[in-house]
């Protein structure tokens, strides 16, 4: 009989700092990523779609598994998933996963940094719920995030967590299949591998965490190279460091053939990244000076200079409607610029409600009340419509179909400006494109966004600087009110100790 598999996801990333939490109807909707789906609709959801789930799909598919659907769920990162909401899905994974007992095996494709308001440890739950389901001998895998925050409930309820190596995220299916070849080791046999655990004692900016820059890129490097008979699996997780429990933070995560074997492989890891401390800081702009500097390389490059407004991600947690960016932009006097997505539903409709060629007088942005933020007040001319539905083909998204609601181009100025009704962290040319304007022919481009953008954005890019305006999510996350933390923790890389 071929092995039956149940599967499902579970995924947020939790910024307990941020203005709103994750309820059911973030789910449903889903934000960049397929909404709920339930049963077979999970096949269709996930297919084509760079997430763990469809990596998982088709090679249990090659495997000639019997692999049966639970439900898979991600919402936008956010403050906590409310308890209503935790329950609700939880509860229902675990018992789709009980009414499909007996198994040979369970994969889950999470995210490793969701807090809800009743579990500060949410995947710790989810993976504590499901073992108790399916009992000790059931192999359990799952795969992560790279900003996972790991703890030991979660280390001790999986039989293996296998994480992203790329931010921008563009191997989350490669992943799954990852984890799913790994699984496969597992099922029919008592074998459990040794497990090593390792929390790094610093806390790391996600503007810095690009694993296509130093110091990640050597990093994981030299992690892929300790894989191998002895050490089947190993992570690094950066970690997210917005999640205020005492097992925030980076951490290595190795499985061998032997106790020695995984101590051998996560003590390696550790030590570089120990070592690579300072080399995680790097230089930011205030909003005004980092559009001038953009304005000034504009002048020679043939490509658009990028700015990244990382503070507003709504990748990590934001509601990518503070208006610090769109404002220094107009006050510079920006031409050829482009910002987006600024999430403001009463806008766009309003400018539906005017129609393309109307100018409309608009207070924009600025509903999620950040400190230091304020609408942006002028005249603006509708340019572009759109139903905000669309496919996403770069490299992060994947395929994935977005829908940001009524949507709108608007301009003032030289600086135009695009306004959606749901958030998503606008990493893909085609939300420019969806409402009509054309990314490459830009002079400025703003993107609400911290590392997924470089993407599909890096190889249009002349240069790519990152600016600070007002947010929930600050570049140096020892400027965020911490108050959980474990004892010790630096804040940031040679930054202050927390406690």
């Amino acid at each position: 009989m071929s092995p039956r598999i149940a599967f499902g996801g579970f995924l947020h990333e939790t910024n307990t700092f941020a203005p709103s939490k994750a309820d059911l109807a973030a789910f449903v909707q889903g934000g960049g990523w397929p909404g709920l789906a339930r049963g077979e609709a999970v096949f269709a959801a996930v297919h084509n779609v760079n997430v763990a789930a469809a990596g998982f799909v088709e090679t249990a598919k090659g495997l000639g598994w019997e692999i049966i659907p639970t439900h898979w769920c991600a919402a936008s990162p956010s403050a906590h998933v409310t308890a209503e909401a935790f329950e609700a899905l939880l509860g229902e994974l675990v018992e789709r996963i009980k009414a499909a007992l007996p198994l040979d095996g369970v994969f889950l494709d999470l995210h490793g940094a969701m807090v809800s308001e009743a579990y500060e440890d949410g995947e710790g739950e989810t993976l504590r719920r499901v073992r108790a389901a399916i009992g000790p001998e059931v192999p359990l895998v799952a795969a992560l995030d790279l900003h996972g925050n790991v703890t030991p409930l979660m280390m001790a309820m999986a039989d293996a967590l296998v994480a992203y190596r790329t931010y921008p995220h563009v191997d989350m299916a490669e992943t799954g299949s990852r984890a799913t070849a790994y699984l496969a080791g597992l099922i029919g046999t008592t074998t459990r591998h040794a497990k090593a655990f390792r929390q790094i004692p610093y806390l790391i900016p996600i503007a810095w965490q690009a694993t296509a820059m130093e110091p990640c890129r050597t990093i994981y490097a030299e992690l892929a190279a300790l894989e191998g008979e002895s050490v089947p699996t190993l992570s690094f997780l950066p970690g997210f460091p917005a999640a205020d429990f005492a097992d925030c933070g980076p951490t290595v995560l190795a499985y061998g053939l032997t106790q020695a074997d995984a101590d051998r492989a996560a003590d390696a890891v550790a030590a570089r990244i120990m070592a690579s401390e300072v080399a995680f800081r790097g230089k930011v702009f205030a909003p005004d000076e980092g559009v001038r500097e953009a304005m000034a390389l504009s002048a020679g490059a043939s490509k658009p200079i990028v700015i990244a407004d990382t503070q507003d991600n709504p990748g990590a947690g934001g509601d990518s409607d503070t208006m610090g960016m769109a404002r220094a932009l107009v006050e510079n006097g920006a031409t050829k610029a482009a910002i987006g997505v600024i999430v403001d539903p009463e806008a766009a409709a309003a400018a539906h409600r005017a129609g393309v060629g109307a100018t409309i007088r608009l207070s924009l942005g600025a509903k999620s009340g950040i400190p230091g933020d304020a609408p942006l007040d002028g005249e603006f001319l509708v340019e572009q419509l759109s139903d905000g539905r669309f496919v996403a083909p770069g490299p992060y998204y994947g395929g994935s179909r977005l829908d940001l609601g009524p949507s709108a181009a608007l301009r003032i100025g030289g600086v135009r400006i695009v306004v959606g009704s749901h958030k998503a962290q606008m990493a893909d040319q085609a939300m420019y494109r969806q409402v009509g304007i054309e990314p490459t022919e830009q002079a400025i481009l703003v993107n609400k966004s911290s590392v997924h953008f470089r993407a599909d954005f890096e190889p249009i890019a002349e240069t790519i600087i990152v600016c600070a305006a007002p947010g929930p999510m600050p570049v140096d996350p020892s400027h965020l009110p911490w108050k959980r933390l474990r004892p010790g923790i630096r804040t940031a890389p040679l930054g202050p100790v927390f406690g």
